[in-house]
């Protein structure tokens, strides 16, 4: 049902052609141009799955931690094209309160409500969440120190971009080392974001030219319509009054992630907190400590350096995220009032975030 619901909403992919072309409301081209996104990302994330099943669990894993965020890593790319730098790092940092607080949040909720007390394993959980607290402490080092040398571009850059070598290692660290732990694991082998649950194994439904060409379409697809909606930001901030830092830190997180959101979602309510846990602490994982750094090089190949600095309250909200997500993983259960309280943090920081004058 839900993902009939996500393939309707490629209606809107014509639509915001047709609204771009004859230069419709900007309002309107961002609105369709977004749900044209959301369903386009699920074909990006079903096409990656398929492949997996013919490369292998090594190269299907690592294909799927390359692909997990493809959709917002696109956006990204555009918004720096354009150079809205700012809206670029709130996406960054609304990604990860996205999956920390809300999905996180929404899964525990109803999971809990649907099944009681829910058990996890405590290892692969704890782990996961230790990586997240690294990637948020990677996140904040040039933030912090960027107050010394600010007045120096090149240190300040020079700064980001060893900052992101080493987190695009550390990222690999972490993936080799959940290859070799799902060898001999009992339990549901993870690699950041994705999760293979051997019960539901499945022999592939496309095969390797259907399922590469649907990843193609998709991600030009995605291409066009990440064009459409980043050139219709700077009319919608005037047009509604929403901040450019509104739309990067809770709007475009949610239609680059909606989908793999659902899936947490769903798995909770199947009583899969391993995978719905996988699904949201990695993806936190990703985006930090791959997605981020990746972008910082890409920036400087286009000529609009990305710096790893963001405002305090960026820090802030991803701190205390990254703690609550921890403490939660300690204990290797989770009940609906915990996702109810994460959920109430991100509503929080939502209306926070909304009420927040344009940050520079």
């Amino acid at each position: 049902m839900v993902k009939n619901i996500i393939y309707g909403l490629l209606i809107f992919l014509p639509v915001a052609v047709i609204a771009e072309l004859t230069h419709a409301d900007p309002l309107l081209i961002f609105v369709v141009a977004a749900l044209a996104i959301i369903p386009l990302a699920k074909f990006i994330g079903e096409a990656t799955e398929e492949l997996a099943h013919y490369t292998g669990p090594k190269l299907g894993g690592l294909l799927n931690a390359t692909l997990g965020n493809a959709a917002e890593l696109i956006i990204t790319v555009f918004a720096i094209r354009a150079g809205l730098l700012d809206l670029v790092r709130a996406s960054i940092a609304g990604s990860i309160l996205g999956n920390l607080l809300l999905v996180l949040g929404l899964s525990l909720l109803v999971g809990g409500l649907k099944n009681g007390v829910q058990i996890f394993d405590r290892r692969t959980a704890s782990m996961n969440a230790t990586l997240v607290i690294l990637a948020i402490v990677a996140l904040v080092i040039p933030s912090l120190f960027d107050v010394a040398i600010q007045d120096n571009q090149a240190a300040e850059l020079g700064l980001s971009e060893a900052v992101a070598v080493v987190m695009i290692i550390l990222y690999g660290l972490s993936v080799f080392f959940t290859f070799q732990q799902s060898k001999n694991s009992p339990h549901v082998p993870v690699v950041h974001g994705e999760a293979v649950d051997e019960a539901e194994q499945h022999t592939p439904k496309w095969s390797i030219r259907f399922a590469l060409g649907v990843l193609a379409a998709a991600t030009i697809g995605i291409v066009f319509m990440s064009e459409f909606l980043v050139g219709a930001v700077n009319h919608v901030t005037e047009q509604i009054g929403l901040t450019e830092f509104f739309i990067g830190i809770i709007v475009i997180p949610m239609v680059g992630n909606v989908a793999e959101h659902l899936v947490a979602v769903q798995a909770a309510y199947k009583n899969k907190m391993e995978l719905s846990l996988a699904i949201s602490l990695g993806s936190s994982l990703q985006i930090a400590l791959f997605v981020a750094p990746v972008l910082v090089f890409i920036s400087v190949l286009m000529g609009n350096p990305l710096l790893l600095v963001f405002n305090e309250f960026e820090l802030i909200a991803l701190i205390g995220a990254s703690i609550i997500a921890a403490f939660i993983a300690q204990d290797a259960e989770s009940n609906w009032l915990e996702g109810a309280m994460l959920l109430g943090v991100y509503a929080m920081l939502g209306f926070a975030f909304y009420f927040l004058p344009a940050v520079a």
